[in-house]
């Protein structure tokens, strides 16, 4: 269906009224002005349904510890991805190490937030029931957002956690 935009005025501000499949999403002139280009619609689903709240992340120790102990490892080039299965865990759980051989806080964080969307984005494609780490090695330092998503994608089909 084709997206389009129509402008309304509410008060002393114009909005733009994006229709989508029948829904109707206002966005401002200033958050249109902001991004330099018009707004398209490429999801259907909510936005906030795609958040990565702290109930899918592994945030203690003892947790990683488990997971390493007692999961399968998957060896990939840029990612170690270490699967536990667990019975009546409820949601998945995802943690993340990027050790201090990967460089400086810097390019450890950039490669952790790069891990973080890369789970954000296909969070709906995993399976229940499962905790996993995901290991950064040092090519993953210098490997761009594709090649580290494409390499997420293999070792979690070869882990059987997607869908």
């Amino acid at each position: 269906m084709e997206d389009f935009f129509r402008t309304e005025r509410v008060g002393c501000e114009s909005r733009r009224v994006l229709n989508l499949e029948g829904r109707t999403i206002w966005i401002l002139d200033a958050q249109v002005a902001r991004f330099g280009k018009e707004l398209r619609a490429t999801q259907t689903t909510k936005v906030s349904s795609f958040k990565f709240p702290k109930t899918h992340r592994l945030t203690h120790r003892p947790e990683y510890e488990r997971v390493k102990r007692d999961g399968i490892t998957q060896p990939g080039k840029l990612l170690l991805l270490n699967v536990m299965p667990l019975d009546n865990s409820g949601p998945w759980r995802a943690g993340f190490v990027t050790s201090a051989r990967l460089g400086g806080a810097v390019v450890r964080n950039r490669v952790r937030r790069r891990l973080r969307e890369i789970i954000r984005r296909h969070q709906h494609e995993l399976r229940q029931g499962f905790w996993f780490v995901i290991i950064a090695r040092h090519e993953a330092a210098t490997a761009t957002y594709p090649a580290l998503e494409d390499e997420w994608l293999h070792l979690a089909r070869r882990a059987s956690i997607l869908l």
